[in-house]
């Protein structure tokens, strides 16, 4: 593998890892000429997970919500975007070490911000990834779209054979984990069985479809409170869908899923697509900063920061959002938006040669969770909405925080033709969304390495 070196130039080096919320609103505050920022991401996009869940039921297409980030900070001219999947982190040296299509490149820096978030978790059975997809990045909703709309066509066909015994099977959708990735898809299951694709088939009914939403944990929701949560499990109910606690998952393969319940009965639950919605854990790099910072990682592995967000014994280098263990800090959009923007005014005034090591503080703007059309919960303090208030109120924060004025309004019009229509603007799926991944993974690093990819020697 070749390896080169990023010249140095003469203003403040900034260098921010991913291109999340938070490492791309800490790009964003940086916007000044006392510095140069260059951002490193494994994808050209920045991705609006919330709304991922929507991709994979075919409301939205992931360009809405996952635009170019090299278009968002065009107008930025002290920013530079560039692909690369960050291999090493040397805090001595201070260098960031990144390969991108087979070329290894070093970048120096001044400062680094640290914002590569969190990958999905199996919870040591990384195996069932093959089986229940989670919900963290555009392949995964479009791995899932593949799934669920197959999961139907696949179902007429063996209706019109004459092979019931397998419908049931195909028409079973499971998801793993009743946080609000898991209501909201549940609900969006249930919206699109009973109500998009009612009189479209002609063998199958898609509204006897049976969702199962799962979590080992007691309640839906748990953080929004007894209420909401109360309140979240009659309107899933109402909807059709069977809500079960307290189930463990302990096997997964292509045909099914085993449930283990507290007393330690287990059953087995004929599903052809499964959701995995339950649990993070915090990007490997973590582990990078740890050893060689003395910081100590939480069970996600979160590293756990100082309250500026800088890692012991380097003031000079930050970590936010996801994986970054900050206290009672949700890992929401909001916690890495923030914390992205308090380490960038951190390193302004370091390099105005003003005060630093301000505290951290975490401005709680609530959270809430779509369970349906005209259905959802919010909570913000001591404020609690429910039905179409908070409905409302989702739609107006998330419309809100998409970037760009034309995902805005494509979402507006996407919205419109699902939740006031029975359309759905974005269901074209083909093979290759589910099993082009497997096949990558089936042939190895290797493959990868060696392929086409490989750009040619200067």
């Amino acid at each position: 593998m070749e390896s080169s070196t990023v010249p140095t130039p003469s203003t403040h080096r900034v260098v921010v890892i991913g291109s999340g919320f938070g490492g791309l609103f800490a790009t964003k505050a940086l916007d000044a000429p006392e510095v140069g920022v260059t951002m490193l991401a494994r994808t050209s996009h920045h991705l609006f997970q919330p709304l991922l869940y929507q991709v994979a039921t075919g409301i939205l297409s992931e360009g809405v919500i996952a635009p170019t980030t090299r278009d968002v900070l065009a107008g930025q001219k002290n920013a530079t975007v560039l692909l690369g999947d960050v291999q090493a982190i040397d805090l001595a040296a201070r260098t960031v070490t990144a390969t991108s299509v087979g070329q290894e490149t070093v970048y120096p820096y001044d400062s680094l911000i640290v914002a590569a978030g969190a990958d999905q978790s199996w919870f040591g059975n990384d195996h069932f990834a093959e089986f229940a997809p989670g919900m963290k990045t555009i392949d995964d909703a479009l791995e899932l779209r593949g799934r669920i709309y197959g999961a139907f066509e696949m179902a007429e066909v063996a209706a019109a054979a004459g092979r019931t015994g397998v419908v049931e099977q195909l028409l079973t959708f499971v998801v793993v984990g009743a946080g609000p990735t898991g209501v909201e898809m549940a609900g969006q299951l249930a919206e699109l069985s009973r109500r998009t694709l009612a009189k479209e088939f002609r063998h199958i009914d898609p509204g006897s479809a049976r969702i199962i939403l799962l979590d080992a944990a007691d309640a839906v929701l748990g953080s929004f409170g007894p209420d909401l949560s109360e309140r979240t499990v009659r309107d899933l109910t109402k909807l059709g869908i069977e809500v079960r606690l307290g189930a463990k998952v302990v096997d997964v393969d292509a045909e099914g899923l085993v449930v283990e319940d507290r007393d330690g009965t287990q059953e087995r639950i004929a599903s052809s697509t499964k959701v995995w919605a339950a649990g993070v854990q915090a990007n490997p790099l973590t582990r990078t900063l740890a050893e060689q910072s003395g910081a100590e990682l939480d069970r996600a592995g979160r590293i756990k920061v100082n309250p500026d967000m800088t890692l012991p014994g380097h003031p000079e280098v930050y970590a936010v959002g996801d994986m970054a263990w900050m206290g009672e800090v949700p890992g929401v959009a909001q916690g890495a938006i923030q914390s992205g923007r308090h380490a960038a005014g951190q390193i302004l005034r370091r390099v105005r040669g003003e005060e630093t090591g301000q505290v951290f503080r975490y401005v709680d703007k609530g959270s809430m969770a779509t369970i349906s059309r005209f259905r959802a919960v919010m909570k913000r303090g001591n404020l609690e909405l429910t039905g179409y208030p908070a409905w409302a109120a989702w739609l107006a924060v998330h419309l809100f925080y998409i970037i760009g004025f034309k995902s805005q309004v494509q979402t507006l019009m996407h919205w419109a033709v699902s939740f006031f229509g029975r359309g759905r603007s974005e269901r074209t799926v083909t093979e290759q969304q589910v099993l082009a991944r497997l096949a990558l993974e089936y042939l190895g690093e290797d493959f990868l390495r060696t392929s086409l990819r490989t750009p040619p020697r200067d």
